[in-house]
């Protein structure tokens, strides 16, 4: 089962690594982590990644898995990158993607009256290319897969394995990363006290107006070329 990341420059890297280490582990599962040249990509951490294989030289994927990340901003208006996401997609027995990776699927548009979710203070964006948001951790339609924000990424691989092997297979790899999180509370909109979200909205509003750019310049290039459908 060949699985392919895009990786690019300013990823997130937890929004690939892992979904990346859960589904490893499944049988018979390759990994490979494509880019454009064979050389070190910085993630958002200042974490160096080595792709395994180009753009031009990846096998057609079984499951395509776009992570999210600072960089995606870049990625929506590339059309290189879109280009062959639409190639991989319309082959692809899974297309998904974690965070704000369903934003660069959604600007390939591939999401075109796709029910799916993003990271929450981007996910309101995604009706922009046509797509259906919904915010929950995991939503499948379709082929389509789509993980919330960052750490949802490992969420969503367990989900997929389960489709793939079953509940035993999927919790076995569960045991073995010994994966039971705890957390400590307010990880969504919903559960954070309000002064700790004002205090993340403030972060973030720096590279709003570069992203929201970038998100209008992608949504208006979907509406002026013909598109393969969602469902290729």
């Amino acid at each position: 089962m060949q699985i392919l990341f895009l990786l690019y420059p300013d990823l997130t890297q937890l929004d690939m690594t892992g979904p990346a280490q859960v589904l490893a582990r499944m049988p018979g599962a390759r990994v490979d982590f494509a880019w454009k040249q064979i050389e070190p990509v910085m993630s958002d951490c200042s974490l160096a990644l080595l792709p395994t294989v180009t753009l031009a030289d990846a096998p057609q994927a079984d499951i395509l898995c776009v992570p999210g990340g600072y960089g995606c901003t870049d990625m929506m208006n590339d059309p290189h990158v879109l280009a062959w996401l639409r190639r991989q997609a319309a082959g692809a027995t899974w297309v998904t993607s974690v965070c704000t990776g369903s934003l660069v699927l959604a600007a390939a548009g591939l999401l075109q009256g796709v029910r799916a979710t993003c990271h929450w203070a981007w996910g309101a964006q995604l009706a922009k290319f046509g797509a259906i948001f919904v915010s929950e951790r995991c939503v499948i339609d379709g082929k389509f897969m789509t993980a919330g924000g960052v750490t949802s990424g490992i969420d969503f691989a367990f989900r997929l394995v389960c489709e793939l092997f079953g509940a035993d297979v999927a919790e076995a790899i569960q045991l073995a990363l010994e994966y039971d999180p705890q957390p400590i509370g307010g990880g969504t909109p919903a559960t954070a006290r309000p002064e700790v979200r004002a205090l993340y909205e403030t972060a973030i509003a720096p590279r709003l107006a570069a992203r929201m750019a970038a998100i209008d310049s992608a949504a208006a290039a979907i509406g002026s070329q013909p598109l393969h459908a969602a469902s290729a």
